[in-house]
């Protein structure tokens, strides 16, 4: 039996097991991706998914609704999930279809971190990102898999939060203090410059105001977006990076903040 050495590249170990094998893998065959019936209806996902940064590092906050069309599928689905232990992907799409992806995101970098005795560098993982999306873009243009995440990193060479977004070919952009996306943000995106104009940057508030923030921005959202989740019969989901890694919000926190902007508080 042949063995076969590899440089690291998760993606390139993939390659071999497939030809090996024989086993094809989907994600990674765009050539073979399914094509929709010809009135095969697109599917529809609502939901907004929103990014800011904060003094030290970025908050992702996100609904918890999943739908199809005019139908809510799934109200507990986590939109904001950890790659590793300093970046954060928050997913506004087909869900099914950007979960397989953050697994091998996942285990792309767990593997270079191993293979190659150090974690992946943050070019590196935006380019794992972008190989991802690229690679699903058949998929997405036949109206089974479209999704665009947010990356949210913490770069230790400028010892700052980062916020990236992609468009679905994998192209990528650095937005410098917040990012959304979903069926919500569009709806929210003035919202957006109204508040750093009257109140300043967020990247130079503490993480309480902007958490603060975020919720009622996403509360906004569901008011005006119909497939967006509220913030009262399920909580959203936060999440943070910074320096020391990735946290979650505790649920009483988000209950004490969503009480507050139902009882009309300031903060």
């Amino acid at each position: 039996m042949t063995t076969r050495t590899y440089s690291g590249d998760f993606y390139e170990l993939l390659q071999g097991y497939q030809a090996q094998t024989g086993v094809r893998l989907p994600l990674f065959s765009p050539i073979d991706a399914p094509q929709p019936a010809p009135n095969a209806a697109l599917e529809v996902h609502g939901t907004t998914v929103i990014a800011l940064k904060f003094q030290g590092g970025v908050l992702n906050v996100g609904d918890r609704r999943a739908t199809a069309a005019n139908a809510v599928m799934y109200d507990r689905a986590d939109k904001i999930i950890p790659l590793d232990d300093h970046t954060l992907v928050a997913i506004a799409g087909a869900y099914g279809r950007a979960m397989e992806v953050v697994r091998y995101l996942r285990h792309a970098f767990k593997y270079y971190a191993r293979s190659q005795l150090q974690p992946m560098s943050l070019d590196g993982k935006l380019q794992e990102v972008s190989r991802a999306l690229s690679a699903n873009l058949p998929n997405a243009l036949g109206g089974i898999g479209l999704f665009i995440p947010i990356l949210s990193v913490y770069d230790p060479d400028r010892d700052c939060g980062r916020i990236f977004f992609y468009d679905v070919s994998g192209a990528r952009f650095e937005t410098p203090e917040y990012g959304a996306s979903g069926s919500g943000s569009e709806r929210i995106r003035g919202v957006f410059d109204y508040i750093t104009k009257t109140r300043g940057a967020f990247s130079q508030r503490p993480l309480e105001e902007v958490l603060r923030e975020a919720i009622l921005l996403l509360d906004i959202a569901a008011d005006l977006d119909a497939a967006t989740g509220g913030i009262d019969k399920v909580l959203p989901t936060a999440r943070y990076v910074n320096r020391e890694g990735v946290f979650e919000v505790p649920e009483a926190t988000i209950r004490d903040i969503v009480q507050s902007i139902r009882n009309g508080g300031n903060g």
